[in-house]
C-alpha cells in the first residue's frame, strides 16, 4: 500500500499579497498562513483549542476570563485571517454567536476552500471594512470585540482613533471587553498613543506584553484590554505568567507611567502602526 502523500503548501494571490498555507510536519491537519512572508494565522483543524502564536493565546486568555467556562458569548471579530480565534471560541464555548469582518476577499476565499469552518459553528463571515462594520453593529450587541486588523503588517490608521474606540464601546454590552493586537517597539510612540486613546473612552485599561518588548529590546506584539467594568487582572496575570513565553499584565500607575505624556489620537492626525523592522515577523 502506498504511503499517504505529504501535504504540500498552497500558494495563492489574495488582495493583500501572496498567501501561503504551509503544513506543519508535527500536526497532520495544521496549517500556517502567511501573507508576503509575514505570519498571519495558525490553525489545527483537528485541535482548534491549540493556539500557536503567543499573542493569540493572550487574546484567548481575555476570552477565557470574560465569562464562566463554557458560557456562550457574542463576539465581534475585526479581522479574520484563518479564523483561529473564532474556531477556538466555537470549540470552547459551544453555542456562541460570532461575527467576523475581514477586508481581504481573496483571503476569505482561500480559507473557505482549504480550511473550511465546521458546520453549525455559529460563525458568520462578511467582507468589509472593520470600522464601517463596527459602526453599523447594533448597540450593545457584543460581549467582546476583538481587534486584529492589519493592512500588510500595520494597523490601519482609521482603527486607531477615539472615534473608533467609541464605536467599539457602543457595540459592547455593559461590562463587555475590548481586546486588540497591537505591534510596536521602543520608543512606543504608537502604543503609548493607543493607551491614551483607550483611557479616554474606558475607565479600565490594561496591557499584556512580554517584558523584553516593554523594555524596548525588540519589536513585538502586545494585547490592549479595555472595559467599562473591572477587568479580571489577577486571573489574566496568572495566565500570562504561565505561558511558554511569559508575559506581564501592566495596569494602574505602571500603565500611566508607560503612557507618559501621550495624548488620545483623533481622526485628523491618525497614522498607521509602524512598519516592523525587517525580519521581525517574516518567515522564509
Amino acid at each position: 500500500m502506498d504511503a499517504p502523500s505529504e501535504p504540500i503548501p498552497v500558494i495563492r494571490d489574495v488582495d493583500g499579497g501572496t498567501a501561503r498555507l504551509l503544513p506543519d510536519v508535527d500536526r497532520p491537519r495544521a496549517r500556517l498562513l502567511t501573507v508576503d512572508g509575514a505570519p498571519q494565522s495558525y490553525v489545527d483543524l483537528d485541535a482548534p483549542e491549540h493556539l500557536e502564536f503567543e499573542y493569540v493565546r493572550r487574546l484567548a486568555h481575555v476570552l477565557d476570563e470574560s465569562a464562566a467556562p463554557g458560557r456562550p458569548l457574542d463576539v465581534l471579530h475585526l479581522g479574520g485571517g484563518a479564523m483561529t480565534l473564532p474556531r477556538y471560541v466555537a470549540a470552547t464555548r459551544p453555542g456562541s454567536r460570532q461575527r467576523v469582518v475581514e477586508a481581504d476577499r481573496g483571503l476569505l476565499a482561500l480559507v473557505a476552500d482549504e480550511l473550511p469552518l465546521p458546520a453549525e459553528s455559529g460563525i458568520t463571515v462578511r467582507v468589509g471594512d472593520a470600522r464601517q462594520a463596527l459602526e453599523a453593529a447594533p448597540e450593545g450587541s457584543a460581549d467582546l470585540v476583538i481587534g486584529d486588523v492589519f493592512g500588510g503588517s500595520r494597523v490601519p490608521a482609521h482603527l486607531t482613533t477615539v472615534t473608533y474606540a467609541r464605536a467599539v464601546a457602543r457595540a459592547l454590552r455593559p461590562g463587555g471587553v475590548y481586546a486588540a493586537n497591537l505591534a510596536d517597539g521602543a520608543p512606543f510612540t504608537f502604543l503609548r498613543g493607543q493607551l491614551a486613546t483607550a483611557a479616554a473612552v474606558w475607565p479600565e485599561v490594561a496591557l499584556i506584553a512580554e517584558p523584553s518588548v516593554l523594555r524596548g529590546r525588540r519589536f513585538g506584539n502586545t494585547v490592549l484590554v479595555a472595559s467599562a467594568a473591572r477587568l479580571p487582572l489577577s486571573a489574566l496575570t496568572r495566565r500570562a505568567a504561565g505561558d511558554a513565553f511569559p508575559a506581564r499584565v501592566t495596569h494602574g500607575a505602571a500603565l500611566r507611567r508607560l503612557t507618559g505624556d501621550a495624548v488620545p489620537v483623533h481622526d485628523a492626525e491618525a497614522v498607521a502602526s509602524p512598519e516592523p523592522p525587517r525580519g521581525a515577523f517574516s518567515i522564509g
